[in-house]
């Protein structure tokens, strides 16, 4: 273990299974203190208590980010968790929605999606970001998609939400780099999870023209996150990693 993180505090948001839980494994495993959020105390106490087995440390707080006082919520309690400003945030969490065409998306579930994968995010990083700044140091990770960054038939209502991640990484690039708060985006493609396990059929086409012919496992996607939150990654600001096999690339 080098631990690079060592003595630094991170929130991951949407971390109680698949890549976010992954990525507060990782993290901890980098010496940093996690705050595990999720929506599932029992899901969220099970990554927790796998951090510690493996001698890190974390906690969990639970929020819905549906709802903006909820968000408000978790950022005071990540603030007391760690005894001050957060180090390291990452916005992960969202909804991820089944591909269907335009016209049958219903309005809640629109309003859901933008509430969850956008509003969330953007609520969040403008409570934690500013004293990061005022500290002269930080760094946001914001989990966007390769969905966000080329058009998919049937899944218009996704791709929007991450399109609107790697725009607001870039804006807040140049808000918050002057004061030392890098912000960056990991742009997962295909990832075996659970949940992406369920829709197989549908992304086997995608995968088997992707270099890698496979699709991604989560510790991957987490190992470019702990990259971008670390000191190895000290003069990269606005960036887009993508971790999808060369999807992007082709």
């Amino acid at each position: 273990m080098m631990e690079r993180l060592r003595n630094r505090t991170a929130l991951v948001t949407g971390a109680t299974d698949g890549i976010g839980a992954a990525v507060a494994r990782a993290l901890a495993a980098e010496g940093a203190m996690v705050v595990v959020h999720g929506r599932d105390p029992a899901r969220g106490e099970k990554v927790v208590a796998a951090i510690a087995e493996a001698g890190g440390r974390a906690a969990f707080v639970r929020a819905d980010l549906a709802h903006a006082q909820a968000v408000r919520d978790l950022a005071a309690a990540a603030h007391d968790l760690a005894g001050g400003p957060l180090d390291i945030l990452v916005n992960n969490a969202a909804m991820l929605i089944t591909p269907s065409p335009t016209a049958e998306v219903a309005e809640d579930l629109l309003d859901g999606a933008l509430a969850v994968n956008v509003r969330a995010a953007f609520l969040l990083t403008g409570l934690v970001a500013p004293a990061m700044a005022a500290r002269g140091r930080g760094a946001i990770v914001n989990m966007g998609s390769i969905n966000g960054l080329f058009g998919t038939g049937g899944s218009a209502l996704y791709s929007m939400t991450k399109a609107a991640i790697h725009s607001l990484t870039k804006s807040w690039a140049d808000e918050y780099g002057p004061h030392g708060v890098r912000v960056n985006t990991v742009a997962p493609g295909p990832t075996f999870t659970e949940k992406v396990a369920a829709m197989e059929e549908y992304l086997a086409p995608m995968i088997s023209r992707l270099p890698s012919r496979r699709a991604s496992t989560p510790d991957e996607v987490a190992r470019a996150v702990v990259f971008l939150a670390g000191d190895d990654a000290s003069n990269i600001h606005g960036a887009t990693l993508s971790v999808d096999g060369g999807r992007a690339a082709i």
